[in-house]
């Protein structure tokens, strides 16, 4: 048995390798399960009665989806472009940092001050992207500058809420005040689904397919993730392409971000409150969506069932809430090994 690159892999054929890379994810998980003394089909019926066969649960679906939609789409433009952005969440924070400034000190009409919320929560994220993609450019890689950037990005925010920003009737807790009124986005009944913020982020999506495969700019990001080298052939610059790159993937983590705070929780709070790994666990979004924001629109309610699910086992089986990291790790892992599949076919016998 020896593997056989191929020049162009087929959609079909990706599409078909990351299925077949999902179940055998399931079946290892389902394994680790069993060992453990639990059920698999208790386990998986129990994650799906609650998520999709329950009004809150499906609640509790779509408020995770919001997060993992828009910063999927973004870090799945970057991946095209080779830009390793594993900084998501700490550009989620950052754009609630920015996000949060802006609505508890910006003295603008009500009309506005929710749309600048939302701006600000853009240029946050974008900008502390940019710092990655700067280094870059003098041989930092970007894979370790956004990972380490994201514990910066903890400690900004708790530097903020415990001293210069902490609410002026905080007692024994550390968060800002509450945002002014005009900033509260609205929900869907009985749940937690800031719908505007769930809008952007299908448009979020669907802009960035578009501008992936229809725009100048995506022709030239393709290029550049695709063959480095025709691309310098063809004067493309790959430091300027990562650098907008950099702005548009931080940028959409950053209006996640500024969603959480304005439809949630109206107050900056601890990192782990704001986010729940959202960062993390985008990238399988990115990832199961073979570099198509679009297909975002698919990958970001799979792993929403999949963070909801958690705290269902929690609850009804008596299952730590790390058995999420235990479904995000397997897949991940299953995913970066079909990379093999996808890029080869199998030819048995002799060469």
């Amino acid at each position: 048995m020896r593997f056989v690159s191929l020049s162009a892999p087929s959609t079909a054929r990706a599409a078909l390798v990351t299925l077949a890379s999902l179940v055998t994810a399931l079946l290892i998980c389902a394994l680790i399960f069993t060992l453990a003394g639990q059920s698999p089909a208790e386990v998986y019926g129990t994650m799906l009665r609650g998520t999709l066969g329950d009004a809150t649960g499906l609640g509790e679906v779509g408020r995770r989806t919001i997060p993992l939609l828009l910063i999927g789409a973004g870090l799945a433009l970057a991946f095209r472009a080779q830009f390793f952005n594993i900084g998501a969440e700490g550009q989620l924070l950052l754009g609630a940092v920015f996000a949060a400034g802006t609505a508890l000190f910006v003295p603008l009409p009500g009309p506005l001050l929710l749309p600048a919320v939302f701006v600000a929560g853009f240029v946050g994220g974008g900008l502390w992207a940019l710092i990655a993609a700067a280094l870059r450019r003098v041989n930092v890689n970007e894979i370790l500058s956004t990972l380490m950037l994201n514990y910066v990005a903890v400690a900004l925010v708790t530097y903020l809420i415990a001293g210069p920003w902490k609410g002026k009737d905080v007692r024994g807790y550390i968060y800002t005040d509450t945002f002014p009124a005009s900033t509260y986005l609205p929900t869907l009944p009985g749940s937690q689904v800031h719908w505007p913020t769930l809008l952007l982020g299908v448009a979020v999506a669907l802009g960035l397919q578009w501008v992936l495969s229809r725009s100048t700019f995506g022709y030239a990001l393709r290029v550049v993730g695709e063959n480095p080298g025709a691309a310098r052939y063809a004067g493309l610059s790959s430091g300027r392409v990562a650098l907008l790159v950099a702005l548009i993937t931080g940028g959409a983590a950053g209006l996640a971000g500024a969603g959480e705070v304005a439809g949630i929780h109206h107050r900056l709070l601890e990192a782990g409150q704001i986010s729940l790994g959202y960062g993390f666990t985008a990238v399988i979004v990115a990832w199961l969506a073979r570099g198509n924001p679009a297909l975002c629109l698919i990958t970001a309610p799979v792993m929403g069932i999949i963070l909801a699910g958690g705290d269902i086992l929690k609850i009804d089986l008596n299952l730590p809430f790390r058995v999420v990291d235990i479904f995000s790790g397997v897949i991940l892992l299953c995913l970066i090994a079909s990379e093999v599949f996808v890029r080869h076919r199998v030819q048995w016998g002799r060469a």
